[in-house]
């Protein structure tokens, strides 16, 4: 990937063009944000990591969102200081960042971004394949480690997904989740799976550190490192945005965005469960 674009350098966003320029995931990661020289500064000092950690990837700041205009993807992550965008504030920076790079996919990382996810396709008309929030991946990560301990196990061994709207309404699929690839309905019962339920949903919001982790594998797979799909946020196809509302669901990415959207085997309490979150 030629140029990653991180717009807002707080805690999160500093994470995130670390993570990725750990992974050499593109060429040139450019941070932004409107606060004096806190996007240099974080850039100057990732880039004095590069010799240690042995990376090549090429760190710049800039206070204008201007300088995001030749990225192919679109990190919108947290302002310095000041946290996450929020309901307009947040809409005002995605018409910006599209108006600045209409053909970027933003990956919006921060907890609080399925409403702008919502409102990136519905209000701006993008195409919901060039528009996620990665936040469920965090989220699933932490309960592939709540699974893990349940079991005496390591979580590299769990896949699951995380559906629905956290926290309140997050569905996670036990049918179709493995651990060791035996069915982990077969090694929890239903007791314990309902309590791991309450633990995941009271995980969330994920740290910056976890939500830096799931936008860094979401770009990952856009950029074709990773095979492996990640539950995110996307807004309904068309011929269902009129009554359904942007959720976490599994998505495989690859260059241009969303290439698919998998919705797995539910129960039929899991299924009314995910109906209810998605409807609007």
């Amino acid at each position: 990937m030629r140029e990653i674009a991180i717009v807002g350098a707080g805690e999160l966003g500093g994470a995130c063009a670390h993570a990725l320029a750990r992974g050499d995931c593109a060429r040139t990661i450019t941070i932004v944000d409107e606060r004096g020289t806190a996007a240099a500064g974080k850039a100057l000092d990732i880039a004095q990591a590069a010799p240690v950690e042995a990376f090549a990837t090429q760190l710049r700041g800039s206070t204008d969102v201007a300088a995001a205009a030749g990225a192919e993807v679109v990190v919108i992550a947290d302002r310095f200081g000041a946290g996450e965008w929020l309901g307009d504030d947040a809409f005002a920076l995605l018409r910006r960042v599209v108006q600045m790079a209409p053909h970027a996919i933003v990956v919006c990382a921060g907890a609080a971004s399925r409403d702008l996810v919502d409102r990136g396709v519905r209000d701006l008309k993008m195409a919901r394949t060039r528009i996620v929030g990665s936040a469920p991946e965090a989220m699933a990560g932490a309960a592939k480690a709540m699974v893990a301990l349940a079991l005496n196990g390591s979580p590299r061994d769990v896949s699951l997904a995380v559906l629905g709207i956290p926290p309140a309404h997050a569905v996670i699929p036990w049918e179709d989740a493995t651990a060791a690839g035996f069915s982990l309905t077969r090694q929890l019962d239903e007791p314990t799976r309902r309590r791991l339920d309450a633990k995941i949903a009271a995980l969330w919001p994920p740290g910056p550190y976890a939500l830096a982790a799931a936008a860094t594998h979401v770009i990952a797979s856009i950029d074709g490192r990773s095979r492996r799909m990640a539950s995110c946020f996307v807004a309904p196809d068309e011929s269902e945005a009129a009554r359904l509302r942007t959720a976490a669901l599994p998505v495989r990415f690859n260059a241009a965005g969303v290439a698919e959207v998998i919705l797995p085997h539910l129960t039929t309490v899991e299924r009314i469960a995910l109906d209810n979150a998605m409807q609007l």
